[in-house]
């Protein structure tokens, strides 16, 4: 080309250029459409226009970008080709064409991606939480071959898919034939598929997905799957059931391969003003199942049946200053719930118990009427039954009383009180049934105190009590033995006075200068000696009295001398680097015994934990060491230690401990030993267990995982062993349990020695997850 001919093209696309940008600063005004800016504008028909290259319409509250708009305003409509993008609010849709009316932005868009954020809802007073969800994400993001917008935050999707995860390349995505997008409120999607990192996972004819703001979307909750020695495979299904903004529902049913299938609910309420509680009950449809024994011997047949948990508490206040409470933790099976249980401590509860608990306090007068009743099982047909139906106390406080240094307080109570036995395996009429010592109290108790509190570092606490007791049965008595026999319905009164005096010190201190130590600027130990004397008046029908609680086991005729010494050290140092020192305990170290000047006291002495009728009476207790050591906020020991003053032996021990780390690290350990002690000679260890737990997560709570144990010194087995671990990444998370169990005691005779567990579940932003009635996953994040 030549140079003139290169000029004149070059002058003559100036001149096109120029022209364009004349016209783009002369836009044109189109009725409904705020600002219109791009480089070529022009009208081509009374209600036609054509708008072109690096267009933005400005409508309302949206923003439209494309390289080509075509207006047709006797419509409101308009056609947008080439990199279109509709922006409203925190709503955001990209295609490769689309048609909509741009007064109400809606319309249909061809080849669309898009994005919409969902604005989490401030939490509300009273509301309680969803089940347990996995990190949130706000936004959703959708594509399809055709996304019609059919509302403001409402989208129906013809042959795509949406996800909540954010990461760059989404882990996972709900693809259907036709979906309707809603979000702030449901999806609905037909023959959806459910695929992980692009592999097709779940099938399901119809869906419901929450995409709301409120954690709480009535909907139905991921599965939880698990397989156990002695149920096989399981599927674990809820839904949940958003009442209100205070109170909701969840179902539950479990589906187990080898005994049938579960069906479980939990309603939960949380009225405001501590007014809450919760309800959850469940019951197993189990078919006969067949079990295969290791050793070779015939297969072994597990009965149907039909047992039932019920478990709840609840807590409302009443008009009058009344706070009332109910609880009910029920079961119709003891082994079945046993071996149901994967929650360690509660797969070992052997007792069953309903009841409630009112309270109030008006001025000096206070009030407490509970119903409790609890039944305690040895094996699967015995059990002791014990409780109060009711016991109601009504106390005037103590008060000074007027013009002297003494206080008074008056005690009343009526207890009709429980305990009873049976064996359900014989008959009623035999006496190796059971026995009834039920027994109505009341109880009468006045008193008078005087502290002598002259010297900081000598102190002494005498109180002056006087106790009078109607029962309405008592125990026979062995005319040759003395011992009880049976109850019976002839009443009793007991009178007596007790006078105790508490003296503590003299308190001796040693205070130690450490400048240029790295622990603390200083330490202290403080002894502090004590003794406690008191003296009970002789109750002559004390053998004949039913002895339930420490209201019944006051030994008449006895006086009794606990005496030791308390030694605190502590340390001035900062309890954050930086804030200024404070004086904290960091070792307790008590010892203490007791003498009685009658020895049968030393067996009803609720001091001590080795105190038991089934012991030998003595006049000298055991030597009882206590020690607490709280060296930082992160570390923590306790031991305690009984020994037998007779025969200087180890009585029981316990010891424990426990180490935190910023709230990612959280161990615990505990380990505990008891000796029978006969004679001189004969000692015998009667239980000894160790048990432990790891809890350990990152900050964010991306990785984690638990690991427990029980071990059996006695029996030389490892009871259960349990380790958990979770993922949890910004969109989805996955966690999994594996646990080993030992079956014995009561579950000893069960179709399998021990059990294998495993259980894995998985987790989407959005939708929540749950731990299955059986207490599998629990105390995992996800």
């Amino acid at each position: 080309m030549s140079r003139g001919l290169a000029s004149v093209v070059l002058a003559s696309v100036l001149l096109i250029a120029n022209a364009g940008i004349g016209e783009a600063q002369q836009p044109i005004q189109i009725p409904g459409i705020d600002d219109i800016v791009a480089l070529h504008q022009e009208q081509i028909g009374s209600d036609h226009y054509r708008i072109v290259q690096d267009v933005e319409l400005k409508l309302g509250d949206a923003k439209l970008y494309a390289d080509f708009v075509e207006i047709f305003s006797d419509r409101d409509v308009m056609v947008a080709t080439g990199n279109v993008t509709l922006v409203q609010a925190t709503n955001r849709i990209s295609a490769q064409r689309a048609e909509f009316n741009y007064k109400t932005k809606l319309g249909t868009f061809y080849g669309a991606k898009g994005f919409a954020t969902i604005k989490p809802e401030a939490p509300r007073p009273g509301a309680i939480a969803a089940p347990p969800v996995s990190n949130q994400d706000t936004d959703v993001y959708f594509q399809g071959e055709v996304v019609e917008k059919i509302g403001g935050r409402k989208y129906k999707i013809t042959k795509g898919g949406f996800t909540t995860c954010v990461q760059p390349t989404p882990r996972w995505e709900l693809t259907s034939e036709t979906i309707v997008l809603n979000i702030e409120h449901y999806t609905f999607l037909r023959n959806a598929i459910f695929s992980v990192k692009g592999v097709p996972m779940l099938y399901t004819p119809i869906l419901y997905y929450p995409t709301k703001k409120d954690d709480r979307a009535t909907g139905f909750l991921i599965p939880t799957l698990g397989e156990t020695t002695l149920r096989g495979e399981s599927i674990h299904n809820a839904f949940f059931w958003a009442l209100g903004r205070s109170e909701d529902l969840t179902f539950m049913h479990d589906w187990f391969s080898r005994t049938g299938q579960g069906l479980g609910s939990e309603y939960r309420y949380n009225f405001g003003g501590a007014s809450n509680g919760n309800l959850r009950a469940y019951v197993l449809n189990q078919h006969n199942a067949t079990y295969a024994q290791d050793d070779g011997s015939p297969p072994v047949t597990q009965p149907a049946g039909h047992p039932y948990e019920i478990h709840g508490n609840a807590t409302q206040f009443f008009p009058g200053d009344i706070r009332a409470r109910g609880r009910v933790d029920y079961f119709s099976n003891i082994a079945e719930n046993q071996s149901f249980n994967t929650n360690y401590t509660a797969a070992f509860t052997n007792q069953r118990s309903f009841g409630g608990n009112a309270i109030g306090a008006w001025g000096t007068y206070s009030m407490n009427a509970t119903v409790d009743h609890t039944e305690y099982f040895s094996s699967q047909t015995q059990s002791v039954t014990s409780g109060s139906w009711p016991r109601i106390s009504l106390n005037r406080n103590e008060r000074l009383i007027p013009g002297t240094p003494f206080y008074f307080s008056v005690g009343s109570e009526y207890a009709s009180l429980l305990r009873h036995a049976q064996d359900t395996d014989k008959d009623p009429a035999d006496p190796a049934y059971g026995y009834n010592q039920d027994v109505s109290r009341f109880d009468f108790n006045p008193q008078i105190r005087f502290p002598f509190k002259k010297w900081q570092w000598f102190t002494v606490n005498s109180t002056l009590a006087w106790r009078d007791t109607f029962y309405s049965r008592r125990m026979l008595l062995d005319p040759n033995t003395n011992a009880q026999t049976v109850a019976t319905d002839s009443s009793l009164t007991r009178r007596f006075f007790t006078l105790t005096s508490q003296v503590i010190g003299p308190v001796f201190n040693r205070v130690w200068d450490t400048p240029n130590n790295g622990y603390a600027e200083k330490f202290k130990h403080t002894v502090e000696p004590f003794l406690n004397v008191s003296r009970t008046s002789a109750i002559d029908n004390f053998n004949e009295i039913i002895k339930i609680d420490g209201t019944d086991q006051f030994v008449g005729g006895n006086t009794s001398y606990t005496y030791g010494v308390n030694n605190r050290f502590y340390a001035k140092r900062p309890s954050v680097p930086g804030q200024r020192s404070q004086a904290r305990e960091i070792v307790d170290v008590s010892v203490q015994q007791t003498y009685y000047t009658q020895a049968q006291a030393s067996q009803y002495d609720a001091q001590y934990a080795t105190s038991s009728t089934t012991t030998a009476a003595t006049n000298l207790g055991p030597y009882q060491i206590a020690v607490r050591a709280m060296p930082t906020n992160e570390l923590n020991a306790t031991a305690n230690i009984s020994i037998d003053s007779k025969y200087y032996a180890l009585q029981q021990v316990s010891a424990g401990g426990g180490y935190s780390w910023a709230s990612r690290v959280q161990t615990n350990f505990s380990w505990s030993k008891n000796v029978q002690i006969n004679s001189a000679t004969d000692k015998s260890t009667s239980s000894q267990a160790l048990n432990g737990q790891s809890n350990v997560h990152t900050r964010d709570n991306h990785f984690g995982g638990i690991y427990s144990f029980s071990y059996d010194f006695l029996q030389g087995v490892m009871l259960q062993q349990r380790v958990s671990a979770f993922y949890n990444s910004q969109c989805c998370g996955i966690a999994f349990e594996y646990q080993t169990f030992n079956y014995g005691g009561i579950t000893q005779n069960l179709p399998v020695p021990a059990d294998h567990r495993f259980f894995l579940s998985f987790t989407l932003a959005g939708l929540g997850n749950f731990s299955p009635f059986n207490g599998a996953m629990s105390g995992i994040p996800r």
